[in-house]
């Protein structure tokens, strides 16, 4: 179905006039929103991603099963030493993990990272970032951008189109998150935290109005600002009651280290944050080989063993060991190196596609190499997934071009499990992240036909 609406959608922009209206329209729209990733338009094409009703619903339904088999095997490795040591956790976050934040879920906010391809069982979610998803207000106000393009006019003649927002759930899960800390509903004094010079900065104006909007005092720190004297967090001269923390918990504690005040701050519960520091477990890549693992199938549901099965790629964290792949029992080192054109290699912590060896890209010595790095650092091997490709139409030199580029979908999750909006990212480059090469993030709607 949604084949069929991009095919409409690209039939309007045929129209000059009206695309050449829609890019100037999308251009004036970044530019009062501030959606920029640094000095780079987050978006430069002219069609937003389209799922049809039936790709929702089985998107929705995968994260909840898959998102409830994560926190099962958190809520386990804690009190479990030796499953907590396949997390690959240093010496540090085992310290901080044990923090008590006040309330159940490790996440309240997260991001799903996957390919949605076509056919039954063709959704594959490849990363988790349980700690500091980032995109949920571009995403919104992105969609506000194409809601209000020539081109969408068209299409709303043949078509529904809802946008699927992300940042209202992002709110609440953050405040309900407090409300459980604080033990009473009452209203915070948040401090949206990272460094002033980080490229997403622009996503933290959009939430200060967010969090204003609701009546809810809301800045922006830096956690170099930060003191905690006499059992109180000050950032700016403010008592901060509530962080959602945008910083790295790897770049706070690097940089400022674990007696500075947030960290300080928080281990004492004079201060609540979102996602506190147990987020850090789930966060790293080796999360995604744990929970696929078959050592952790007795924690699950039939219906949660049944969708990591379908929508979970083989992970293994990359050791000297036997394990299981598919029907066999294999050598996990040998059957690494003799299967390179259908692997990943990928770090336990880096992001943005740092430290990533896509096996069919590199020669055997390379991948050789590769393996002797994963075994001296904390590395996970992971099965190659389809990448999904569609069309899509930008303005380029005074005309519209329609170019083929990957895609990715990536829902956000309230509380661990329920999908709310998806963020979605194309690009040239296999990695798929913001920087990669023809990269754009672009909103995700909801359509059916009229």
């Amino acid at each position: 179905m949604s084949t069929s609406a991009i095919a409409r959608y690209h039939d309007a922009l045929q129209d000059r006039a009206i695309a050449q209206a829609s890019a100037e329209v999308l251009e004036r729209q970044l530019r009062h929103d501030g959606l920029f990733f640094g000095e780079r338009a987050l978006c430069s094409v002219l069609r937003p991603r389209f799922l049809g009703l039936g790709q929702y619903q089985q998107l929705a339904r995968a994260c909840a099963l898959v998102g409830s088999a994560f926190e099962k095997v958190r809520v386990a490795a804690m009190a479990d030493s030796a499953l907590r040591a396949q997390f690959g956790l240093t010496a540090w976050e085992e310290q901080l993990i044990h923090a008590d934040p006040g309330f159940d879920v490790a996440s309240p906010t997260s991001r799903l990272d996957a390919f949605f391809a076509e056919g039954r069982g063709g959704l594959k979610f490849t990363e988790f970032n349980a700690e500091t998803p980032a995109g949920a207000a571009y995403n919104d106000a992105l969609s506000r951008a194409f809601l209000s393009l020539p081109v969408m006019h068209e299409f709303s003649r043949t078509h529904v189109a809802v946008p699927l927002p992300a940042a209202p759930s992002v709110v609440h899960s953050l405040l309900n998150a407090y409300y459980r800390w604080r033990g009473v509903r009452e209203a915070p004094t948040i401090v949206i935290l990272d460094w002033k010079e980080v490229p997403t900065y622009s996503e933290f104006v959009l939430f200060e109005r967010e969090f204003k909007a609701l009546g809810i005092d809301a800045f922006i720190g830096d956690p170099r600002d930060a003191e905690y004297t006499n059992g109180k967090l000050m950032i700016g001269g403010k008592h901060v009651t509530l962080i959602y923390k945008r910083v790295l918990i790897d770049e706070l504690v690097t940089r400022e280290g674990l007696d500075s005040p947030v960290v300080r701050a928080v281990r004492e519960g004079a201060v609540c944050m979102v996602n506190p520091f147990r987020c850090k477990m789930l966060h790293k890549k080796a999360s995604l080989a744990v929970l696929s693992d078959e050592r952790q199938a007795p924690l699950l549901t039939a219906d949660e063993r049944a969708a990591v099965s379908a929508h979970v790629p083989w992970t293994r964290v990359v050791q000297a060991r036997h394990t299981q792949y598919g029907d066999s029992r294999v050598d996990l080192l040998e059957f690494t190196a003799a299967n390179r054109a259908t692997l990943v290699l990928k770090p336990n912590d880096e992001y943005g596609g740092k430290g990533i060896v896509l096996g069919w890209t590199v020669n055997d010595a390379e991948w050789a190499a590769a393996i002797a790095t994963a075994l001296a650092e904390p590395y996970i091997v992971q099965e190659r997934v389809e990448i999904p490709s569609e069309l899509w139409p930008a303005w380029t030199d005074g005309a519209l071009h329609l170019g083929e580029r990957m895609l990715d979908t990536a829902p956000f999750l309230a509380d661990g499990i329920t999908m709310s909006g998806c963020l979605t990212r194309i690009a040239t480059d296999p990695l798929l992240n913001v920087t990669a090469g023809g990269g754009s993030n672009v909103p995700t709607f909801l359509v059916e036909p009229r």
